[in-house]
């Protein structure tokens, strides 16, 4: 293994660091926020020097996503993790559903596979959250809940399309009543369409910033 340099070490120790506290990569503008760095063409310089010397590698057929392949500073092979790069789509009303709104993509997450329970052929997605009505599962406003496309089963947690307005609340179906949201905050009532209800994704991990 070839020796790295001083700030190579660092942002190696920064990845792994964030990546053992929250199952997660900092993003590439996120490294360049902490570093100081002036632009993301020198963290991809970095990034690609540590590829170079055998201490991260690229996921396959992901150009901008890496793993780290040996430990810090030790030249000790570690378990290179399954990572998926996955698009943050804007934010979703976890309180009184609101209007859609279209923000784009504002970011992106690498996650571990098998930790963030998704997979790689499902278009996994990220929303951040706004609100305060899903707290008693777990869910706080500013947390970024990781969501698959797929049909939902009775209690799963949702992103949800209802009457032109979105929200994330639990997905309620009992037989002989037709499904309605529900949230996990005695404070905000169920939600029973009057339209239209669809869900868009079906909640698999949430990551928070400590």
């Amino acid at each position: 293994m070839k020796k790295l340099t001083t700030r190579q070490h660092e942002i190696l120790g920064f990845i792994q660091q964030q990546f053992r506290e929250q199952s997660y990569w900092p993003s590439i503008r996120e490294i360049q926020e902490h570093f100081g760095f002036k632009s993301t063409n020198a963290v991809m310089g970095h990034l690609r020097a540590l590829e170079r010397k055998g201490y991260i590698s690229r996921a396959p057929g992901q150009a901008r996503t890496f793993r780290v392949t040996y430990d810090d500073g030790t030249n000790k092979p570690v378990f290179a993790k399954d990572v998926v790069d996955i698009p943050i789509f804007g934010t979703i009303a976890a309180g009184y559903p609101e209007g859609v709104e279209s923000a784009g993509e504002i970011g992106r997450l690498q996650l571990d596979i098998s930790t963030a329970g998704v997979r790689r052929n499902k278009r996994a997605f990220a929303l951040k959250v706004r609100g305060e009505s899903m707290i008693d599962a777990g869910i706080f406003d500013g947390d970024v809940v990781v969501l698959e496309p797929g049909l939902p089963k009775d209690g799963d947690i949702v992103a949800a399309l209802i009457d032109n307005e979105t929200t994330l609340k639990r997905f309620v179906q009992s037989t002989g009543r037709a499904p309605y949201l529900k949230a996990e905050n005695v404070d905000y009532p169920e939600l029973h369409p009057v339209a239209e209800l669809v869900i868009q994704g079906i909640a698999k991990a949430v990551v928070r910033s400590l």
